[in-house]
Order: C-alpha cells, then sequence, then structure tokens
C-alpha cells in the first residue's frame, strides 16, 4: 500500500521543513552529487513530482529552461513558490503523482526521495507515467535514502530496482553509498552516447 497523503499533512503541520532539505549538510552535498549526475549540462524541460521545499528544485533550475514541480502538500507548495519566485522559468503547481500528470513531454523527470512511498501498483504506474512523458533518450534521475524507515512503503534500493526492471529505461550511471542511492537512466532501450562521446573525445 501507499503511503496515505495525511502522513504528509501531518509532517508540514508539525516543521516547515520535517526533512532538514535546507538545513542539513547532508542534503546539501546529496544535491551536489544529484545535479553532477545529470549526463545533460542542459534539459529544456523538465518534471520534478514532489518537489517539498523547493531546495533541490532550486539547484536544478540552473539546469533547465523550464521547469514544473510538482507539490501535494499546500503548506510546502506555497513556501516553495516563495523560494522560487526569482525563477521565471521556474513553475510549481499542487499535483499528486501517479494519479495526477502533467501534459506534454519532458527531456528530464526527477524523482528525488519519492518511490519508497508507493506500494506496488501506484509505483509501477508512476514509473509507466514517467516513461511514456519522457522524450527519447531523455533523462530520468532517481535519488533515495537507503536504510529502513517506518513510515516508507519499501526500501530505497526496491524502489531503484523496479525503475533499473522497467522497460521504458536504458541505465546511464549509478552512485550508491551507505546512505543514498543515485541512478540515472535513459529514455529507451538504444544504448545512450556517454558524456566524453557527445563531445568528441572518443
Amino acid at each position: 500500500m501507499s503511503v496515505d497523503g495525511a502522513y504528509f499533512d501531518a509532517m508540514y503541520a508539525d516543521s516547515e521543513d520535517p526533512w532538514g532539505f535546507g538545513t542539513r549538510w547532508y542534503e546539501r552535498r546529496k544535491r551536489a552529487l544529484t545535479i553532477a549526475s545529470l549526463p545533460y549540462e542542459r534539459y529544456e524541460r523538465a518534471f520534478e513530482p514532489g518537489c517539498s521545499i523547493g531546495a533541490l528544485t532550486r539547484d536544478l533550475a540552473g539546469r533547465c529552461d523550464t521547469l514544473l514541480a510538482w507539490e501535494r502538500v499546500a503548506a510546502a507548495a506555497q513556501r516553495a513558490e516563495h523560494e522560487l519566485a526569482g525563477f521565471a522559468h521556474v513553475r510549481v503547481h499542487r499535483g499528486s503523482v501517479p494519479r495526477e500528470w502533467p501534459q506534454g513531454s519532458f527531456d528530464l523527470v526527477v524523482l528525488s526521495e519519492l518511490l519508497y512511498y508507493f506500494g506496488d501498483t501506484d509505483l509501477r504506474s508512476l514509473l509507466d507515467r514517467t516513461a511514456g512523458s519522457l522524450r527519447p533518450g531523455g533523462t530520468v534521475i532517481a535519488v533515495h535514502w537507503r536504510h529502513p524507515a517506518a513510515d516508507h512503503a519499501r526500501l530505497g534500493d526496491d524502489a531503484h530496482d523496479a525503475l533499473a526492471a522497467h522497460e521504458g529505461f536504458t541505465s546511464v550511471a549509478s552512485h550508491s553509498e551507505a546512505d543514498f542511492r543515485i541512478d540515472v537512466h535513459s529514455a529507451g532501450s538504444a544504448p545512450p552516447t556517454s558524456v566524453a562521446q557527445r563531445e568528441g573525445l572518443v
């Protein structure tokens, strides 16, 4: 079963930043590694569901021409909108995946600290929607906590394994530490060109 939305409402009712996204060095370092793992310098149109207060969104903004960030909890979405007010190309919207999904296609979808909240059916739906909305060769990046957590529907590694097993994606890169894992995939089955290949180095 997926984690009920009331859980997130309660978390933000107790704190405007319940996971310390804006204060912890752990989170700042993880965001830096996430951004560095993106295989393209620029993305035309990106989607970040579950953006929370917009900490990662702010870093993504520097790599995207347009960026759509969704958050289901009103208080978190309002703070993200306030924090990102200076970025005209970033739009924050209240939305809940996978039942809702934005129209159009993307060349980047960011799944950060999100997938382990979903049961099997919703996780499959979310991955299907991600694959269906990515342009050929587009990037999906996932980053998740690896330790067991009572409020998660599954382990972070389980979520990443489901992403890797999905027929819509091809692995590009992976970074694993004791605490978190980052996986990058390309949309489609064709082997992606490496950064060095695109730069003419090999």
